[in-house]
């Protein structure tokens, strides 16, 4: 079986990197000593579920291919040395989107995942998957094992095609299985743009929320009910809908649309058919609030991390990466948020946050830092901020570790020890959200700390309705989706209420653009760190907006009789390049030097 398997990867894997989208006509081809057959690999639902797992083992945990790896690279981080995205180089960054070895697979190594390949490699997978099911005499089963097989497969290839297309733009969209003689220099597998890309994917998406459960704990068959109770992350309705959504807005959003259509501005219908997949999501939630519900602010840090080997995010995280290797988060993500004296990153910089992705961070009382009643003393600049501050933000002064014989509190003010150490914080903080920073934090601890960048939360999806309906036609604020109660202020406003924040004052709901400000403004708080920015400011035509450009640090004094900031200066550290070409990544040359139909992306 394990030979017949290997064989399979390696005919889909050597196509994939010729020709980028392909299948094997032959991918049963057994070893000469052994006596499986198709039948015996897809005939019952247990071994076809053994072939569709190896999709989910084609999902990237975004910090941790290759060892840890950048996967912010918008105006949030900086270290002490300047990043290639920085510098508007894209060609680089292998360790996140390219280079993988799908000759590997299968193995449980973090550090062997990359967007490109296997992303092809699960598109080809999920096809197979596909017209076996259609193979006459072929599968024995239940119809209940039949919709998740099918459902599946269908989630997984529109969900890869989305991760290559959000960053490298539109894809020809091979929906079958394809045989390794035919010619691929032909019009069927010519480039489309990104939104007509996009639209086949949310076919794929819709078909596989129709077949989909919500949760396979639903399920009544006996082979699917061997997981019960261990199916938190196997693809679900919720899923579906979540991706229905997020393919549709990315299609609606300006830099997309423009690109179709030459139109710089969100595209009404779009909008609103983005609005119906998630008010359809939300609604399910809101009347089965057992499957997602958004964590309460006290509980907000574990939709990131958890502690004795837990699994985080289990109330509000919808897709979140597969967990491979457990052992990764303590020699990948914590490492290198953490302050480099306490000895695990072994002498590399650490990542921090930009005192301009900080000041996004409003007030308690909800109101915008530069509003003149906000109550915001740049003399005090940390005292009543939004909540999540202090969950996500490590400030000067904060206890964030118990490690005897080191500094436990942080001096980052510009004499002390945490801005004059090694490898010292380049901004003047520290990152919480994936760190594992706590003040009782001690070494052994870290064995046991579980952190994962999720994919998709409940509260993005409001964050999502709330932009979906603001723009479709008709839209605004007080506007709703044709399927849910909500209006757009309101799905935006239980976001802000889960941070104890108020709801937004009539001055930000006045109209359609004032309000999408706060809903920039929101998603760059609530999803900070979280790889939505890079994606967000691109879609939104902003990349290469002069207020995105600066990353910047805190520059302070502390004053020793009140411990605050005193002789302040926001500093620019590096001004992003960010030109028109950068709206989409550069291929790399061996791809696109194959055929006629598979050109590079423009600028590039």
């Amino acid at each position: 079986m394990k030979k017949i398997i290997n064989n399979m990867h390696y005919c889909i894997y050597a196509l994939c990197l010729s020709a980028l989208f392909v299948s094997c006509e032959k991918y049963l081809d057994k070893a000469p000593e052994s006596n499986y057959t198709e039948k015996d690999i897809f005939g019952n639902f247990r071994s076809f579920q053994g072939f569709v797992e190896q999709m989910y083992g084609c999902v990237v945990d975004p910090d941790k291919c290759g060892a840890w790896n950048n996967y912010m690279f918008a105006d949030e981080i900086l270290n002490t040395s300047p990043m290639a995205f920085d510098l508007g180089n894209y060609w680089g960054a292998e360790g996140y989107f390219y280079g993988g070895n799908i000759n590997n697979l299968p193995n449980d190594a973090y550090r062997d995942r990359r967007i490109w390949e296997f992303a092809w490699y699960a598109i080809a997978a999920a096809n197979t998957a596909l017209d076996k099911l259609e193979q006459e005499d072929l599968f024995s089963g239940t119809e209940e094992e039949r919709r998740l097989l099918k459902g599946q497969a269908l989630y997984f290839r529109g969900w890869f095609y989305f991760e290559i297309c959000r960053f490298w733009g539109g894809m020809p969209y091979v929906a079958r299985a394809l045989s390794p003689s035919e010619p691929f220099d032909t019009d069927e597998f010519e480039r489309l743009n990104f939104q007509q890309t996009a639209l086949k994917m949310a076919e794929d998406f819709r078909a596989a929320a129709d077949l989909l459960p919500n949760h396979w704990d639903d399920c009544t068959g006996d082979q699917v009910r061997i997981t019960a109770g261990n199916n938190r992350d196997r693809i679900n309705k919720f899923m579906a809908l979540g991706y229905l959504g997020k393919s549709l807005l990315y299609a609606a959003s300006p830099m997309i649309n423009e690109e179709a259509t030459g139109v710089n501005a969100f595209d009404p219908a779009l909008c609103a058919r983005a609005a119906d997949a998630f008010g359809e999501l939300l609604k399910l939630a809101t009347e089965n609030p057992g499957y997602y519900s958004l964590e309460p602010l006290e509980n907000y840090m574990n939709n990131f991390q958890a502690w004795g080997n837990a699994r985080p995010g289990l109330a509000e995280c919808i897709v979140s990466p597969t967990i491979y290797d457990r052992g990764r988060v303590r020699w990948s993500t914590q490492p290198v948020y953490c302050p480099n004296d306490m000895g695990l990153n072994a002498g590399n910089t650490s990542i921090v946050p930009t005192h301009n992705i900080i000041q996004n961070y409003g007030m308690a009382n909800g109101l915008p830092i530069d509003h003149p009643q906000s109550g915001y003393d740049p003399g005090d600049p940390w005292t009543n901020r939004d909540p999540r501050f202090y969950q996500v933000i490590a400030i000067d002064g904060e206890k964030v570790h118990s490690f005897a014989g080191l500094p436990q509190e942080l001096a980052t003010h510009r004499t002390g020890y945490h801005r004059t150490m090694t490898n010292p914080t380049a901004t003047g903080y520290y990152m919480k959200k994936f760190s594992g920073l706590r003040p009782d934090l001690l070494m052994p601890m870290l064995d046991q700390f579980m952190a994962f960048c999720p994919y998709l939360r409940l509260a993005e999806v409001y964050l999502f309705y709330a932009e979906a309906v603001n723009f479709q036609t008709g839209g605004g604020p007080k506007a709703r989706s044709s399927n849910f109660s909500m209006t757009a202020e309101e799905a935006l406003n239980v976001v802000r209420n889960r941070a104890q924040l108020p709801n937004l004052t009539d001055e930000f709901s006045a109209g359609k653009d004032v309000f999408f400000e706060e809903i920039v403004r929101e998603r760059a708080v609530e999803l900070i760190f979280e790889g939505a920015r890079f994606c967000d400011l691109r879609r939104w035509n902003r990349n290469g907006d002069l207020r995105y450009l600066r990353k910047t640090s805190f520059d302070f004094d502390r004053d020793p009789a009140t411990e605050k900031p005193v002789n302040t200066t926001e500093r620019t550290v590096i001004t992003r390049v960010a030109e028109k070409k950068h709206n989409w990544l550069p291929i790399q040359v061996k791809w696109t030097t194959m055929f006629w139909n598979f050109p590079q992306n423009p600028g590039w």
